[in-house]
């Protein structure tokens, strides 16, 4: 999350798809969630999606600190790179934040509803519809706060950010039963309290 706030602000364009560069790390903290759902209960993946909010407003306050500290006199054209590179900018981290939290509740909260619609059953199918409702809740708020006004062809934006995360929420699907097949192994009573 940190990092995906670091380097939102880029845009790139992959198989003439326009989109922020976050595009290659963010979509996998859905992924974390899930994992962190299904191993440890909603509660803890609910309180995952807080943790990461305050990192990523932890580290926004310190780069800004950073930012506001006297440079030295050799630093020169090296401290306007570090304001434009590092210095926050306000829409982005607030589109980024707003999504961040209404995504992640979202995908918990879907997460636990398709588990108990399936009765623990086809974790794949838990997974990937969380994940792929939650990424298009992403995708319209942080594209429609961060680039309103400012990138042409907004809602192909939107689009091609969406379809990007769902190859990624696909592919990343194997993954995800590996880091919770413990789970398996121990039966659907298994919880994080029951590992001291």
């Amino acid at each position: 999350m940190v990092v995906s706030n670091i380097i939102a602000a880029k845009v790139i364009v992959i198989w003439k798809l326009v989109l922020p560069a976050a595009i290659i790390v963010y979509p996998f903290t859905f992924l974390f969630t899930d994992i962190i759902g299904e191993l440890y209960g909603k509660e803890e993946a609910d309180r995952t999606v807080w943790y990461g909010l305050l990192a990523s407003v932890f580290a926004m306050l310190i780069i800004y600190a950073g930012m506001l500290l006297p440079p030295a006199p050799f630093m020169g054209k090296q401290q306007a790179a570090y304001e434009v590179l590092l210095g926050p900018n306000r829409r982005i981290v607030l589109a980024s934040l707003l999504a961040y939290v209404c995504s992640q509740k979202h995908d918990v909260w879907a997460f636990h509803f398709w588990k108990r619609v399936t009765n623990g059953r086809h974790k794949w199918l838990r997974n990937n519809l969380s994940t792929m409702t939650s990424q298009l809740i992403d995708s319209v708020i942080f594209i429609g706060i961060a680039f309103w006004g400012v990138v042409p062809y907004l809602g192909q934006m939107i689009l091609g950010q969406y379809i990007v995360k769902v190859v990624i929420a696909l592919l990343d699907t194997p993954l995800f039963y590996a880091l919770t097949s413990e789970r398996s192994r121990h039966g659907d009573s298994w919880h994080a309290k029951d590992v001291t």
